[in-house]
């Protein structure tokens, strides 16, 4: 029997914290609610993914010496996933703060990751990542990385080599490795920011990111049709209806695992794509960002996902 690949994640492992309002939003006044946290990160959050779907898995991020720090540590443990991260004694470990109105969508978020901009470039170059990435099957790494640190792990990869966009103000940290990935995955404005344009034409937007470099890219846009760029082709995967949304939260991270361990398994990339909408449904209805759900809630799911269609040429 083979043994499962394994899946080396670089970037985001940090602690979310969701506020989310129990009634209509109301700008700049307090706002009745709840508010949670969990361990999080896009990187993190596709890799437990990932490994909810069969594949093993490594984690190389920073974090500071704090409970928040621990935290993450326990739940790489809780996952059995290699923790290759290195903790920084004196510094504070990223958090992402996010409002969410009482539909579960994004209202406003705040990102406190300067560690990742201080240190995480920084530790492409040693020995112990290199030996990681000889080790595993495939790399995912997040725009949580500063520019320098992508471009030093495109080089040294040699395997595929997959990445995350994050959000439209990070995603620009990817474009001097667009040739070399594998496979980006991001939504429609983040796709507009790569492309350079703001346009619902998708063969332009298509065209722009080919012209780039970029070979394959999948393309969301929120509950709507998931848009594959692969080559010449452009294909959609529609959306099944959630039968509730509790928390998008980690919806698009969620795809991107769900993808990734597929495609690790042999299958093809629309078919892929498939399992990703699948577990990113699943996941909006559920108020975590990484959720364990049964076998048989994801073939079930999976079934109500239409298979891709061809939508330019």
């Amino acid at each position: 029997m083979n043994a499962a690949p394994r899946l080396l994640a670089i970037g985001g492992a940090h602690l979310d914290r969701r506020g989310q309002v129990s009634g209509d939003y109301v700008p700049a006044a307090s706002n009745p609610g709840t508010m949670r946290e969990e361990v999080g990160g896009g990187a993190f959050n596709a890799l437990r993914t990932a490994v909810a779907c069969g594949v093993k898995g490594s984690l190389f991020s920073v974090r500071g010496g704090d409970a928040a720090g621990l935290r993450v540590a326990r739940e790489a443990a809780d996952w059995r996933i290699e923790d290759l991260s290195v903790t920084f004694l004196d510094r504070a470990t990223p958090s992402y703060t996010a409002i969410l109105d009482r539909n579960g969508d994004l209202v406003a978020g705040l990102a406190d990751m300067a560690l990742y901009g201080l240190a995480l470039g920084r530790q492409m170059r040693r020995r112990s990542l290199r030996d990681a990435v000889a080790a595993c099957d495939a790399v995912l790494c997040d725009a949580n990385m500063p520019a320098d640190g992508i471009e030093i792990l495109a080089r040294l990869s040699g395997k595929p080599l997959h990445a995350i966009a994050v959000s439209p103000a990070k995603v620009a940290r990817l474009t001097g490795v667009l040739p070399e990935l594998a496979c980006l995955f991001m939504n429609r404005r983040e796709a507009e920011v790569v492309a350079g344009v703001d346009t619902d034409d998708i063969d332009l937007l298509a065209g722009e990111l080919a012209a780039r470099g970029l070979r394959t890219a999948v393309i969301t846009s929120g509950s709507r049709e998931v848009t594959i760029m692969q080559g010449r082709d452009i294909l959609a995967v529609d959306v099944p209806t959630a039968a509730t949304v509790v928390d998008v939260t980690g919806a698009g991270d969620a795809l991107a695992g769900a993808t990734v361990a597929a495609m690790m398994r042999g299958a093809a990339l629309p078919e892929a794509v498939r399992e990703g909408v699948a577990r990113a449904t699943l996941t909006v209805e559920s108020d975590r960002a990484v959720a364990r759900f049964a076998a048989g809630d994801m073939a079930r799911r999976l079934a109500q996902v239409p298979g891709p269609r061809r939508i330019s040429r």
